[in-house]
């Protein structure tokens, strides 16, 4: 990650991933354009561009919807899950030719602003079966840009992970865009079951996959809570209630303890300063330390041990995450002992 713009790390396997995902592109382009110079020999230029981005733009954001829900339910796909972006780039390319073709075709040879004509050319917004369907390609369109426009870890860094991930997430919104946008043109102007039935499958593969992954997900959850609690575990927050760098305080069972987060770890120690018993909990980390806020006594939050020649220690207590919500067990470890700290999947 880098809070400055600079250029993507091209490692071998970012490489081979790009080489795989570039070769099935073109496969299915070329399978389109072929599909349809056999439908339709007359076909023109403009219009076989505008089929075959968008049904290639299509085909690329179902399959990088199934993406999440498929390494949720087999951990054998998450390599397909960790450069995802280069397909939701490469997805919007498609989509943006797709988007600036049909509004040269269909929108810029008038006396009206292409973009006015998208929501002025058909107005007949009450109606289903002539709604102008362009309309909902439109705003999906916007929300593909900002997703592709963001896709740097620079901003991930500077929008902050919460905010990019509620960005991102608006891809579902997109999706439910685009598909109002097929159903409604597939009304207006196609009278083959065929689309509606690719359509409707599509749909739900995407949706039956995600509530497959849900369900799955829930049961886990509801598994591992049960085995924190019959292990003495008690939940104690989510992860965002504790600022970065920074500390949430508990009292558990006569237990003082204060919950860490810093460089996307958790670590727990006891909250009360070995030197004046100073508030562990209302310090920060700095320089890699909990350094309390009385007197500025610093220890390591993986294990409550002062750094050397300082000798003091405090207990460490085992902390869990599962999804968001942090858990901890209140029975403390002997003074300074080290305690894997959690780590934070954003």
């Amino acid at each position: 990650m880098s809070n400055t713009y600079s250029s993507v790390g091209w490692n071998n396997f970012k490489k081979s991933y790009d080489k795989i995902m570039l070769l099935g592109i073109g496969l299915i382009v070329s399978s389109f354009i072929g599909l349809q110079l056999v439908l339709d020999s007359n076909i023109t230029i403009e219009t076989l561009i505008i089929r075959t981005t968008s049904l290639t733009a299509v085909f690329l954001l179902h399959f990088i919807l199934i993406i999440g829900p498929l390494s949720r339910i087999n951990p054998a796909f998450l390599p397909l899950l960790y450069n995802r972006r280069h397909l939701g780039v490469t997805m919007f390319v498609f989509a943006a030719i797709h988007s600036i073709f049909c509004m040269i075709q269909f929108h810029a040879l008038g006396n009206v602003n292409p973009i006015e004509s998208i929501f002025l050319s058909n107005t007949k917004y009450l109606s289903i079966s002539q709604f102008p369907f362009q309309v909902f390609g439109f705003f999906a369109f916007i929300i593909f840009f900002l997703m592709a426009a963001t896709s740097h870890d620079f901003w991930l860094k500077n929008l902050s992970p919460k905010i990019w991930k509620a960005l991102h997430m608006m891809v579902y919104i997109a999706y439910g865009l685009v598909v109002l946008h097929i159903a409604l043109g597939i009304l207006q102007y196609e009278d083959k079951l065929v689309y509606w039935i690719l359509l409707i499958v599509s749909f739900g593969t995407v949706a039956g996959l995600h509530l497959w992954a849900g369900i799955k997900a829930f049961r886990w959850i509801r598994s591992q809570n049960k085995f924190l609690v019959e292990n003495g575990f008690a939940e104690v927050c989510t992860v965002d209630e504790i600022p970065t760098d920074c500390a949430k305080t508990v009292f558990i069972n006569g237990q003082n303890i204060a919950i860490f987060k810093y460089d996307n770890k958790l670590s727990a120690v006891n909250n009360v300063c070995r030197h004046q018993m100073g508030p562990i909990g209302e310090g920060k980390i700095i320089d890699g330390c909990i350094t309390c806020p009385w007197h500025g006594y610093q220890y390591l939050p993986e294990n409550g041990q002062s750094p050397p020649p300082f000798t003091e220690k405090l207990e460490t207590y085992e902390v869990k995450l599962i999804k968001d919500i942090v858990w901890i067990n209140p029975n403390p470890k002997p003074e300074g002992t080290f305690i894997e700290p959690v780590k934070i999947i954003q």
